[in-house]
């Protein structure tokens, strides 16, 4: 049966939307997350077949914002329709495919250059196209399909037969809405991205544990790491600082769901899937004191073994070895390397979590368990 506004608190209906998207997530991510190095590899160089399973991996990503529609809806108990106009609307609104600005600025300068008529068109055909790229952002995304949802809602069933007519009409209104908030809701990334410019130019071990601490809390968040990471364009050891803090919070998630979820969820959440626990933290976010001070500790392992990265792989932490294999790239060993992106961060967690749950009493490991419900 759908949900009624009268038997939904902001609350309820906040953790439907976070359950829907943490799910979206995982579907969404999985495939390259967990294959992208191997299917990417020398192994596979010049097969037609993986580098075409490669870039259906990579296709799966940008899916998240209808999967996050989809999800959402059927949280709320929408029958096919609805869910239809729901994802539609949540995939449109996150951004995920849009006009290029590039191709449109190429344009104008080759218009200005007086440039031949065939060139011209070429590149005018290009900016009238639309590409898609990464996953979109998803707090607009989350934005958008609230917004659908609560006038689903509102509607119920006064629109009859007529449903199949005006509510794709009507979603469509509603992701018309959420381009028109895209440009300000990214402004929010633009804004972290700033504030971790500022701490790359602090010393290192300070600068280290900020980054690590920030991109800790931000991979339990709708927002993008990995964008963050490309945008402030960071490299050398605030790159490494900003993987290992998305290392410490996946050790966190795994030492914790280890007791209290089944395998599967485990395991998903240790190859790509930390934000599938967004409902769990932001309903305690007590977890956050674990998840910073983990981080806090981890983070002094970066400048003590010139650990490093790249604007690539900032943000990706464990997730496909990313940030393993950067800091090896920058010179640490490959022998060392395990040790200090998995065994002493997971010995880390481990520590923090017995302190927090077993000395302290702060919460119980259960508030880990994962729900779809």
């Amino acid at each position: 049966m759908t949900a009624t506004k009268s038997t939904l608190s902001v609350g309820q209906f906040l953790n439907k939307v976070l359950n829907g998207t943490a799910i979206a997530v995982i579907v969404g991510l999985i495939p390259n997350a967990i294959l992208a190095v191997l299917l990417t590899s020398s192994l596979f160089q010049g097969n037609s077949f993986v580098a075409t399973w490669h870039s259906a991996n990579v296709l799966f990503q940008a899916t998240i914002p209808a999967l996050m529609g989809a999800l959402i809806a059927l949280q709320f108990g929408f029958d096919g329709l609805k869910v239809g106009v729901v994802a539609a609307a949540t995939y449109v609104g996150s951004g995920v495919t849009s006009k290029s600005a590039v191709a449109a600025g190429l344009l104008s300068q080759l218009q200005d250059s007086k440039a031949s008529e065939e060139v011209i068109q070429t590149a005018t055909t290009l900016a009238g196209s639309f590409f898609t790229a990464g996953t979109g952002d998803i707090i607009n995304a989350m934005l958008v399909a609230s917004l659908t949802v609560a006038l689903l809602l509102a509607l119920g069933d006064k629109l009859g037969s007529l449903n199949i007519i005006f509510l794709p009409i009507l979603s469509a209104l509603v992701a018309t809405v959420g381009l028109y908030t895209l440009p300000h809701v990214k402004g929010i990334t633009t804004q972290i991205g700033v504030l971790i410019q500022n701490f790359t130019e602090l010393q290192p071990y300070l600068m280290s544990m900020l980054i690590c601490i920030s991109f800790a809390i931000l991979i339990v968040s709708p927002i993008s790491t990995v964008a963050i990471g490309l945008a402030v364009g960071l490299t050398g050891i605030s790159a490494g600082a900003s993987a290992m803090g998305v290392a410490a919070t996946t050790m966190v998630l795994v030492v914790h769901s280890f007791t209290v979820n089944k395998p599967g969820v485990t395991i998903a959440v240790a190859l790509a899937s930390m934000k599938m626990m967004m409902p769990n933290v932001f309903k305690n976010p007590i977890v956050y004191v674990n998840i910073v001070t983990t981080a806090a500790l981890c983070s002094l392992l970066v400048p003590l073994f010139n650990i490093t990265g790249t604007p690539a792989s900032a943000g990706f932490g464990l997730v496909g070895l990313t940030g393993l294999f950067a800091s090896i790239n920058g010179g640490l060993s490959p022998v060392l390397a395990p040790v200090v992106w998995i065994l002493l961060p997971l010995a880390i967690a481990i520590a923090t979590r017995f302190v927090y749950t077993k000395l302290l009493k702060l919460y119980s490991a259960e508030v880990f368990k994962f729900e779809t419900k």
